[in-house]
């Protein structure tokens, strides 16, 4: 089964997706799918999600269910270990799998994070400092960083 809601955030309309497993997607996106069909999880995501931007929560606990090669998995674990209010470099990422030189294949695997906010993939930036690509978008990777208190 699928299950899929929305939740309205101060940076704009989020889609909850999950399966019997975990969250499959935590999505910035204009697809309309109604009626909604939500499940104790999606209400549960969306619960944390809405006590994450009321400020009342740092990290979240919830099953996830990503799919993704091998490689990005790894990554996407990495990300879940970045600090609310803190960013790393991609190069750091890599780093921390023991792997410097897959600086790039973190980025594609960094892009490719289908579960926004819950695997804070906001929080990884360029080695300069600069915020880098999102896919929600660069003013939403902005306004998430400055929620969090980082100073950009």
């Amino acid at each position: 089964m699928h299950y899929y809601q929305r939740l309205m955030t101060p940076c704009g309309e989020l889609t909850v997706r999950a399966s019997d497993k975990g969250l499959t997607s935590v999505a910035f996106d204009d697809t309309s799918e109604t009626p909604a069909r939500p499940s104790g999880l999606t209400d549960e995501a969306c619960s944390q999600l809405s006590d994450y931007f009321a400020r009342r929560r740092t990290r979240f606990s919830l099953p996830l269910d990503a799919g993704g090669t091998p490689f990005q998995q790894q990554v996407w674990a990495a990300l879940t270990t970045i600090g609310y209010g803190t960013t790393v470099s991609y190069g750091a990422v890599a780093q921390q799998l023991s792997n410097a030189n897959a600086v790039r294949a973190v980025g594609m695997a960094n892009s490719k994070n289908p579960i926004a906010i819950i695997v804070p993939c906001h929080r990884v930036i360029g080695a300069n400092g600069t915020l880098t690509g999102y896919a929600g978008g660069l003013s939403r990777k902005a306004f998430l960083l400055r929620h969090e208190g980082v100073d950009i």
